[in-house]
């Protein structure tokens, strides 16, 4: 049987004459080198051009066609940086229409922010697709003979049998230092009522990680401020560490002391919100600016009421702005608030797409995920500019189940983790820092000298302390040995209390670990504890200055600046 010949379709207002009629089967003909048979349409939308449609190409000469055509062009400039005006200029005074043959797809079904698209075999996984109406969406799904895409925009104004074009670009972000002290949705628009952002470049959400060689060992630390993390628990830069724990035991508490602890040390901040709600993230903010964090740092919203499709994209976007940071020698601290729901908006989009469910009904691929977004943090080698970016996951667990599915992936991806316990949330130990279940996999690289030196054996007298505690609930005849292990590790818990916004700084934390190793805080009572510390630490800094002074700026103490820290602090002690 004899192939048929491939058809094409002439829509326009106005009959061809005989003329325009060979010149378009000539056209066809070297296009496809083969004879195709072409019929006429009369459409009286298209008085001032015509469209050519052969199978999935589309060659629109209508007005609306060549502006699209040019506006792709403009499009192709996002990221030329300051040289972008001049190449606009050039762009335009040069730019003449051409016949390019468009690959246009139809809609074929949408549904919860989900559309099916036919007739585009030559997209690409990640593109960004135009709609009619102005929506855009983002490939998900490569089918046999559809692909599935997700929205960006409401699907209210998608029909089905609507135009679907190709942009050619993979969904990215715009980045630059503008971002600094903004909040923006996942898709980089401003959304705090400010002024437009002029964007520095335009990177792709979904990069390859940095190799191997690429990358330096995390040897600096990232101070929280928060004395239990610093001392037993460090956090390098470059280093992913994981902060679990149940609903509402000041998980992102630690995340925003950890950023404002970063004033003055130029560290650029990103703080991710996943699926929170939107009053919840003004409060954060507010709170930020109040201490005058929001001046180094960007907070990228897709709250509760955002479409899915933003949920999960949002931690890809803010990992693409650190990372403009991170390769242009700036050191990162970026916040993921929280994964554990990015997951499930993950779950949402993968059923709607008809993907197989894995255990939890959560997809095979919800572990690779995370993994690929995690282990692009790193300390860049030397040769890159020695930029890091620091990522502190924050993940939900139910009833402190820490080996639940999601938690049990992100600790196998993460550095370490930092572990709230509910109960000692509730019985006001803040942070509520678990000692037995957190851990820090880069340990002591991530310290400095001083802070090493002055922590001495607190988390192994803090371990024998929670487990001695356990065992005397069942006994009241105590020898002296114990009972003075009991004693001091209530002085630890009650001095490692702080108060959120309240950031100790290395040489107060170097000061307050050489008091406990003395047992100078034995004989103060619960209520004075706080009232004790400040007024330590005042007489420590006024009359041990210069030494307070090297730790914070070198990380140094030799043996003799340690003893004369501890015999400043017993001889306030005593008085």
């Amino acid at each position: 049987m004899a192939a048929l010949n491939r058809q094409a379709v002439l829509y326009s207002a106005q009959k061809p004459s005989d003329t325009q009629w060979q010149r378009m089967e000539a056209f066809l003909q070297r296009r496809y080198d083969e004879a195709v048979t072409l019929s006429w349409t009369q459409d009286m939308s298209l008085k001032n051009g015509f469209r050519l449609e052969c199978g999935d190409d589309i060659f629109d000469w209508s007005p609306e066609g060549r502006f699209r055509q040019l506006s792709q062009n403009l499009t192709s400039l996002t990221g030329a940086g300051p040289d972008i005006i001049p190449l606009m200029r050039e762009t335009l005074h040069n730019w003449t229409p051409k016949a390019m043959a468009q690959t246009v797809g139809r809609v074929r079904a949408v549904q919860d922010g989900i559309v099916r698209v036919s007739g585009m075999a030559d997209v690409f996984y990640g593109e960004i697709l135009l709609f009619e109406s102005g929506v855009r969406g983002m490939v998900m799904n490569l089918d046999e003979d559809e692909i599935g895409c997700i929205l960006f925009d409401d699907d209210a104004l998608i029909q089905q049998g609507s135009a679907v074009y190709r942009s050619g670009r993979v969904a990215g972000m715009p980045v630059g230092n503008a971002f600094k002290g903004r909040v923006i949705d996942a898709l980089g628009t401003p959304i705090d009522g400010g002024e437009a952002i002029e964007a520095d470049d335009y990177r792709p959400i979904e990069q390859p990680a940095p190799g191997i060689i690429d990358r330096q060992p995390v040897n600096t630390p990232m101070e929280t401020g928060l004395m239990t993390i610093d001392a037993m628990f460090p956090i390098g830069r470059g280093q992913r560490e994981l902060i679990i724990g149940d609903r509402q035991t000041g998980k992102t508490a630690v995340a925003l002391d950890t950023i404002v602890n970063q004033k003055g040390k130029n560290v650029v901040c990103i703080y991710v919100a996943i699926g929170q709600k939107t009053s919840s993230v003004s409060q954060l903010v507010e709170n930020l600016r109040k201490h005058g964090a929001m001046d180094y740092t960007v907070v990228v919203s897709a709250s509760a009421s955002a479409p899915a499709p933003l949920q999960y994209i949002a931690p890809y976007a803010g990992c693409a702005l650190g990372e403009y940071f991170m390769y242009s020698g700036q050191d990162v601290l970026i916040v993921y608030d929280d994964l554990s729901k990015h997951a499930v908006a993950y779950r949402a989009l993968s059923l709607l797409l008809g993907r197989s469910p894995g255990r939890e009904a959560y997809p095979g691929d919800v572990f690779y995920l995370h993994a690929r977004l995690l282990e692009r943090a790193a300390h860049l080698s030397d040769a890159l500019g020695g930029g890091s970016m620091t990522a502190l996951p924050i993940v939900e667990t139910q009833a402190g189940d820490v080996s639940a599915y999601i938690p049990t992936n992100i600790i196998s991806i993460t550095d370490g983790q930092i572990f709230l316990d509910s109960d000692l949330f509730f019985s006001g130990q803040r942070p509520a820092v678990n000692i037995g279940l957190s851990v820090s996999r880069v340990g002591g690289d991530a310290q400095t000298k001083a802070m090493k030196k002055a922590t001495g054996s607190i988390r192994l007298d803090l371990a024998q302390y929670r487990e001695l505690e356990v065992f005397t609930q069942f006994s009241s005849d105590l020898d002296e040995t114990t009972r003075m292990q009991l004693t001091n590790g209530q002085m630890l818990m009650r001095l490692l209390r702080q108060k959120q916004y309240h950031p100790y700084p290395q040489h107060q934390q170097v000061i307050l670990l050489l008091a406990a190793q003395a047992r100078l805080f034995q004989h103060i009572a619960p209520k004075d504890m706080e009232a004790c510390v400040r007024n330590l630490l005042a007489h420590v800094e006024q009359t041990q200055g210069v030494i307070c002074r090297k730790i914070e700026q070198t990380g140094l103490a030799d043996a003799e600046d340690l003893e004369n820290l501890r015999s400043a602090a017993a001889a306030f002690m005593k008085g």
